[in-house]
């Protein structure tokens, strides 16, 4: 009894000892039976594998990473074919769960576990209305054209013009609004990158401490840099 208790003891200091990851992607792939799942995130300008896992019959399984402050992730589908799908998530220190199908990978993806990612969400709905309108502009001039309508066309590209501008402020009121994650420097990178620094530069002061002294805090305060030396260059 004595050498079990010892046992007991000793795999309980180990158990307590093991260091847990940063970042654990709990994921569930329905009808997944066999394949190569990644997962990625951007590093120096390019895409590095973190994770990986050879799935074979079980379509549920962990993979897991570093992460110092919340950043975007990829996780990658390879199904032993020419074709590779990607789903693209917000991921903090912590668990991220993500559920989706095989036969719709990225559009089935359901992800929970992370504030970032629900803001992260709640963007990419409010553009998805500027997405369908743009959608509607260019139906609207593709007949146009088959009419021989010049005038129609011209009125199409002012509201396309238009509607870009929209996007622009609408992501820049986002961001602002969203000060206190870090959804918000990310969204000044990469979808408003090359707007007015002035834009760029307002989102930057409104940023809280934190989010400033993020990965992509930084980063932003690194590129708004290097815009205004470029100006005082000329």
């Amino acid at each position: 009894m004595k050498k079990l208790a010892f046992l007991f003891a000793l795999f309980l200091i180990f158990s307590c000892n093991e260091k847990q990851p940063d970042l654990l992607v709990k994921t569930n792939i329905k009808g997944l039976k066999k394949g190569i799942v990644y997962l990625k995130k951007a590093q120096d300008s390019t895409i590095v594998t973190v994770d990986s896992v050879i799935v074979s019959g079980n379509d549920t399984f962990e993979l897991q990473s570093s992460i110092k402050s919340p950043e975007i992730f990829f996780l990658y589908l390879d199904k032993n074919s020419n074709e590779e799908d990607r789903i693209t998530f917000f991921a903090d220190k912590g668990v991220i769960e993500i559920n989706t199908t095989l036969k719709n990978f990225v559009f089935d993806a359901k992800i929970k576990g992370s504030k970032q990612q629900k803001t992260l969400e709640e963007y990419q709905l409010l553009m998805s209305r500027l997405n369908n309108r743009n959608l509607d502009l260019i139906k609207e001039s593709f007949e146009a054209q088959k009419r021989g309508d010049s005038l129609a066309g011209k009125i199409y590209e002012e509201k396309q013009n238009s509607l870009l501008k929209n996007r622009y402020l609408q992501t820049v009121n986002f961001a602002l609004n969203n000060n206190d994650s870090e959804v918000a420097p990310y969204l000044a990178l990469t979808e408003i990158y090359n707007a007015r620094v002035k834009f760029l530069d307002t989102i930057n002061k409104m940023l809280t401490p934190e989010v400033k002294a993020s990965k992509y805090g930084k980063q932003l305060q690194t590129f708004i840099d290097k815009i205004k030396n470029q100006e005082n260059d000329k």
